[in-house]
């Protein structure tokens, strides 16, 4: 049996949406499978939260749970059994309680069976023939940065036992939802089955940033890198590439690595990686600040004169 949902998540349950999706996006990061290669227990752990996401992200089916309705993996509890007894006796068996033979109730009653008879004979024949579009339903799946970057295929595992392979887009925003056609809930009487439609959360990345189709990232390098130049590796969703810096780079110089962004899709061209350099100066020894010294007693800035003069 699946655990409670809201302790899987650690929210209490009256948690906002906001809550919910806040908690999830934590959990999905830590346990996602991408960053735990070869951790089965994560992949379970993984699997648990986003099915108890799937499940309280919906309004529907977090009130059906929260009812009893429902259990925790959304599948339908029994009912509670009822006999005659237990409906007569209460205020929706009144009508059913007679005032003695050919009573007012007693004529109610025969009324139903009437009804039903004649339904039955009238419509039954309408209703066999009648087909109809089996139900949407809804799912959650997160994807990595990079598989939204670039684009993927991914399965889908389902509380009924089902799988899914869903195609990942490149391009695919956070919030956004696919449909699946005919995926979702089996048809009436030959008719077609509905859609699963699943929406998608992406999980931050721990330094790529999406601007519309362009990534950014801040690109730690050392001072002899910035003040030489030169050739360096830099990441990027679809492997390292090797980039020119400049000579006489300083933090805050941004070059731009052209398609190496979102990849293209939809008729839109690949963006670009746009790349913030960030000079660290590291452990400098008595030699290196002997020699910062004498090169700044030579040639002396002071980098903060700007914004002193414009506060």
């Amino acid at each position: 049996m699946a655990s409670d949902p809201y302790e899987t998540l650690g929210v209490k349950k009256d948690a906002t949406a906001a809550q919910l999706r806040s908690a999830y996006l934590k959990l999905a990061k830590k346990h996602h499978p991408d960053l735990n290669p070869g951790d089965k227990a994560a992949e379970e752990r993984f699997k648990s939260i986003s099915a108890a996401h799937e499940l309280l992200s919906d309004t529907e089916k977090r009130a059906r749970f929260d009812r009893g309705e429902i259990d925790a993996s959304g599948q339908e509890r029994a009912p509670e059994r009822k006999f005659y007894r237990g409906y007569a006796e209460g205020a929706q068996g009144a009508r059913y309680r007679g005032a003695g033979p050919g009573g007012a109730d007693t004529a109610a009653f025969q009324d139903i069976f009437s009804d039903l008879f004649r339904n039955a004979q009238t419509g039954g024949a309408q209703q066999r023939d009648q087909r109809m579009r089996g139900a949407d339903q809804h799912y959650q799946l997160s994807v990595s940065f990079i598989e939204a970057a670039l684009g993927a295929s991914r399965r889908l595992n389902l509380p009924d036992g089902r799988t899914l392979d869903v195609a990942i887009p490149p391009g695919l925003e956070d919030g956004q939802t696919l449909r699946l056609r005919g995926q979702g809930a089996s048809g009436w009487n030959s008719g077609p089955a509905g859609d699963a439609l699943i929406e998608v959360d992406i999980i931050p990345h721990a330094f790529f940033r999406r601007e519309g189709d362009d990534i950014h990232l801040d690109l730690p390098v050392t001072a002899a890198e910035a003040a030489l130049g030169g050739k360096i590796a830099v990441p990027t969703p679809a492997g390292p590439v090797n980039m020119s810096i400049p000579r006489h780079s300083d933090t805050g110089k941004q070059l731009r690595l052209r398609g190496r962004g979102i990849q293209a899709h939809g008729g839109r061209p690949a963006g670009d990686l746009y790349v913030t350099l960030q000079v660290v100066i590291g452990t400098p020894d008595q030699a290196l600040e002997e020699a910062l010294k004498a090169f700044y007693q030579r040639h002396p800035i002071d980098p903060r004169q700007h914004m002193v003069e414009a506060a």
